[in-house]
């Protein structure tokens, strides 16, 4: 892994919010100078405290803690929850000399419990003991988060702009209650460029809109998910403007990209990652809403899952998507095979398509419509029974 943006120090422990002692659950991400911060978060009216606490907060200037939590979500918890968020955030802002407004707060877990504060206080503390730059350091930090994830998803990017190395380091979670806007999942960004807070809000909403809102598992929209980003410019030199604002910009989107299709890949019981790419629209919403029909339709999930190239099941999920487009432009490929041209099948070999399915991981669905040049690419899985063992037995 490449060396962490300059100025950060990472850690993560197990402080006994989940019950095994072998699963981190606690995770600070410090800035050792004032960040600017942008979040963007999920759109379910009902959403966890953490989320109500970051949102009022960001965008904005002069943040130096993340403190997240897994196991327990601190959500549906009225105002007892909201006013242990605003604890965290206090006690992670306590041990690096900062005040609570400068700290950021993220949850995940089991919905409807409120969090043990004293195992959180004292975790806050013990965390705060471990920080660290290495590999090591981020590895926990990216496993105090996890919840179902069979491990850690985080990646790197380096660039050089105004003669500057500036380095971005990401890391997420999430595996099931995946659907845009955004899914189950937490995401943090950290990078040692100088950007305002206004920039840096621009920059993730349309890299979120380019990664995390092209994601599905299940399309269920959680209450608790989070992007957040911070940038503590301590690769020096004066903000980012211009053409290296903009290639800044880029490389942030193809962080979140990478980290992001991280999560449908390790989709909990999936045997299959689809890649749709939708083109020919109209608009990128266009696509994207296009996308997620075919993406969350259970009879699209379980003929991948079996290896059963139904093209039928595909084409009539883009027509009930809502967007309007001339069902005799539309065309289909599965892993770059055509099986439907001009609104109308053409012949192909079944069972080899079909081979290709159940012998590859990876499931490539193309859908064009002609109605435009704009496209998207969205990724989801297949449907298991082994999801629905998992989610069944989630509480209990």
């Amino acid at each position: 892994m490449p060396p962490l943006p300059q100025g950060y120090r990472l850690s993560g422990i197990f402080c006994g919010i989940k019950k095994k002692v072998d699963k981190l659950d606690l995770s600070l991400i410090v800035s050792d100078r004032p960040a600017s911060a942008a979040g963007v978060y999920t759109q379910n009216l009902v959403f966890a405290a953490p989320v109500a606490l970051d949102r009022a907060r960001t965008p904005g200037e002069g943040f130096r803690v993340v403190v997240i939590n897994s196991g327990n979500a601190n959500a549906c918890t009225g105002d007892r929850g909201l006013g242990d968020a605003v604890e965290m955030a206090r006690l992670a802002g306590a041990v690096v000399g900062a005040s609570g407004e400068e700290a950021l707060v993220m949850s995940t877990g089991v919905i409807g419990n409120f969090l043990p504060m004293e195992k959180v206080a004292t975790g806050i503390q013990m965390a705060a003991a471990q920080l660290g730059t290495s590999d090591a350091h981020l590895d926990a930090a990216g496993r105090g988060i996890l919840t179902t994830d069979s491990g850690p998803k985080i990646a790197s990017r380096s660039l050089t702009l105004g003669g500057r190395e500036i380095r971005i380091t990401g890391l997420c979670k999430g595996a099931a209650m995946i659907g845009p806007n955004m899914a189950t999942m937490l995401g943090l960004v950290f990078t040692d460029a100088n950007v305002p807070s206004a920039d840096l809000q621009r920059l993730l909403t349309a890299a979120v809109d380019r990664s995390f809102n092209c994601i599905s598992v299940d399309g269920h929209m959680s209450t608790n998910d989070t992007v957040l980003v911070l940038a503590n410019g301590a690769a020096g030199g004066s903000p980012l403007s211009g053409a290296d604002l903009a290639a800044f910009g880029k490389s942030l989107t193809e962080l979140c990209a990478e980290i992001a299709r991280m999560i449908p890949a390790d989709g909990e019981g999936c045997t299959h990652i689809v890649t749709l790419d939708i083109t020919g629209c109209a608009s990128a919403e266009a696509a994207r809403t296009i996308a997620r029909s075919v993406a969350d339709s259970p009879l699209v999930k379980t003929a991948i899952a079996g290896g059963d190239p139904n093209w039928g099941r595909i084409v009539s999920a883009a027509g009930y998507a809502g967007i309007p487009f001339d069902p005799a432009k539309v065309g289909l490929r599965i892993n770059h095979v055509e099986l439907y041209r001009s609104g109308a099948p053409i012949p192909f070999d079944d069972p080899a398509v079909a081979k290709t399915m159940r012998e590859n991981r990876e499931v490539h669905v193309e859908l064009s419509f002609g109605e435009g040049s704009d496209s998207i690419r969205f990724w989801t899985t297949d449907l298991t029974a082994e999801y629905v063992r998992l989610n069944a037995d989630y509480r209990t």
